[in-house]
């Protein structure tokens, strides 16, 4: 087994145990786009979790400097992508950023939070990626003031075809520690779920829009 894929394992398998991810196809989550899901993912709990918190950072580390080398700045995407990335900035030793939704209404009216100057290389720190959507939208911030984004990090990533279809427009190179793929993997592995959910789980993300849920 590569050390990569073995990290994208230990890194689902930290997931399922402090259920920063829970898996449930009887009854399903609600996004809030209004998606039925059998899976919910929630990576602030890491934080609560010293040693998880750790090995996270840590790979998190590794992953940026194999995919991009160090970068001037490290920028989260705010919320989920603030406390570790400020964490990783800590570890590489450099400058730390945060990037709103949109800009504030008051004050200085940013929306990049930290001291960013032109030309400066960047990598953006993102806990989840569904879409894309919200973690481009801080990559284009980014852009607008004319700092040179390397690319993105993220604990996990459903592996969305959309998703993979908006970095590519995007230019945007996206590296995630684990992915949906590995956590079935994991959670089969450790008997977080059955052969029968496997499938249903599949069948989710083949279509998650119009997926209901089904009895196992």
């Amino acid at each position: 087994m590569s050390g990569r894929i073995e990290s994208e394992l230990k890194v689902a398998e930290f997931l399922l145990q402090i259920k920063s991810v829970e898996l449930n196809t009887n009854k399903p989550f609600t996004w809030a786009s209004g998606i039925k899901s059998p899976i919910y993912c929630d990576n602030r709990k890491i934080l609560s979790y010293p040693q998880v918190r750790t090995y996270i950072r840590q790979e998190l580390v590794r992953l940026i400097t194999d995919e991009y080398g160090t970068p001037n700045v490290i920028a989260g995407v705010a919320t989920g992508g603030i406390a570790l990335g400020a964490l990783v900035a800590q570890e590489l030793g450099i400058p730390f950023v945060y990037v709103r939704s949109s800009a504030k209404q008051h004050g200085l009216t940013n929306q990049i939070e930290g001291v960013l100057e032109e030309g400066q290389s960047v990598v953006v720190v993102e806990d989840l990626v569904s879409t894309g959507g919200s973690s481009l939208q801080a990559v284009d911030a980014l852009r607008k003031a004319k700092a040179s984004v390397k690319g993105m990090v993220s604990i996990f990533t459903y592996g969305f075809d959309i998703a993979k279809q908006n970095f590519e427009e995007s230019e945007c190179k996206l590296a995630s520690l684990t992915n949906y793929d590995s956590l079935l993997k994991q959670a089969l592995n450790t008997r977080f779920i059955t052969e029968k959910e496997i499938e249903a789980l599949k069948e989710w993300r083949k279509n998650p829009q119009n997926w209901k849920g089904v009895k196992v």
